[in-house]
């Protein structure tokens, strides 16, 4: 510890803050604070409640992304004060602890750094996650159900509003398929590197052989899109099927044909919604979820073309990008990073954020041509 080279250190944190304080344009998002402020003084705001929950939401985050750079711009300089006093007293335990403060900041300075890489046209916007279960029977199923609680779980553990919109339950155990939205800045640009197939490989406790069992689960992540960017869609274009909401079984059960189907003639695109109380809301959900996914659709199939004209057509959907083995060893890893862990109990529970920043990494070093 006593050998690290401070000056040098010191510097590094300082060159690296002042790239992600370029990136992020500190003066601009001190202007946005302030506009958002004042937006959110204002007496008549809450007129319109989804503009005013926009509105604080925005702010929320702005402030403390501002705080965040401030902060750790502030550990610098506090971090250097400590240095000097630990080598001038030679004070062996000061300077250790300014080493262990050196490498804590370092590695907040690299997580703040993921959020410069997101800078797709979608990525600020809240996620709408569809998990999908593939090849493997029960098993394929189950998993689903584990990676619904695998994303829910890390998405509470960062204070991120998660709601699930749409369950379908298998017939033995765990889910055919499952919606969730997720409401949190740059909740899509961190998410969407989750997107593709994920491979599950562990003794079936569904097969009384005891047999090693490999499934699969789709997962797709789409941007939930504000009312500004929506595309006008012809009603007569949409077929529109109310059901009795289905479920696990007990009280929870909805006894009302509230859940709604909607199919997109034109596309074929069915988004379902059953979770919310009324059909009228259901509904509502449901042509939030259809319009952006059209929308992204859309996109798709622009950015399709202009691939076909250069004579390159990459199709990435169902390409298997993560394999969780929990037999005869526990191992996670990202077939596309190469990031791995021996504790897959862990990832399941929740903790993603290597996987995660390592795909956003990834991604900004031109992975899947950027997407």
């Amino acid at each position: 510890m006593a050998d690290i080279d401070f000056p040098t250190e010191l510097q590094e944190l300082r060159d690296t803050l002042r790239r992600i304080t370029e990136v992020i344009d500190l003066e601009a998002l001190e202007k946005e604070v302030s506009e958002l402020e004042q937006q959110a003084a204002d007496p008549n705001l809450w007129d319109n409640q989804e503009n005013a929950q926009r509105v604080n939401s925005q702010l929320s985050h702005k402030q403390a992304q501002l705080q965040r750079v401030r902060k750790l711009a502030n550990r610098i300089d506090d971090v250097e004060v400590m240095v000097e006093m630990g080598q001038e007293e030679g004070d062996p335990d000061t300077v250790a602890e300014a080493a262990d403060e050196v490498a804590s900041i370092r590695k907040a300075l690299e997580s703040l750094e993921i959020v410069t890489l997101m800078s797709g046209e979608y990525d600020e916007h809240d996620a709408v996650v569809t998990i999908r279960a593939g090849a493997g029977g029960v098993d394929a199923a189950d998993f689903s159900e584990m990676l619904l609680r695998m994303y829910t779980r890390w998405a509470e553990n960062r204070n991120w509003d998660v709601k699930v919109l749409d369950t379908s339950y298998a017939e033995e155990a765990g889910l055919k398929s499952a919606t969730f939205e997720i409401k949190a800045p740059y909740a899509f640009g961190t998410l969407s590197v989750e997107a593709g197939t994920h491979r599950l490989v562990r003794i079936s406790p569904f097969d009384n052989q005891g047999r090693r069992q490999t499934s699969f689960a789709a997962v797709e992540v789409i941007p939930l899109l504000e009312g500004t960017e929506s595309i006008d869609i012809d009603e007569n274009d949409l077929k529109i099927d109310v059901y009795r909401s289905s479920g696990p079984g007990g009280q929870s059960v909805n006894t009302t044909d509230s859940a709604v189907r909607i199919t997109h003639l034109p596309t074929g695109v069915v988004v379902s919604m059953q979770n919310e109380k009324s059909q009228i809301q259901n509904r509502a959900a449901a042509m939030r979820v259809l319009e952006s996914r059209l929308l992204l659709l859309k996109k798709e199939e622009e950015a399709a073309e202009k691939k076909e004209l250069a004579g390159d057509i990459k199709a990435s959907w169902g390409d298997q990008i993560r394999s969780y083995v929990l037999h005869p060893y526990q191992m996670v890893k990202d077939l596309r990073t190469g990031h791995e862990t021996g504790n897959a109990d862990k990832v399941l529970d929740g903790e993603l954020e290597g996987f995660i920043e390592a795909g956003i990494r990834w991604r900004g070093q031109g992975g899947e041509d950027a997407q």
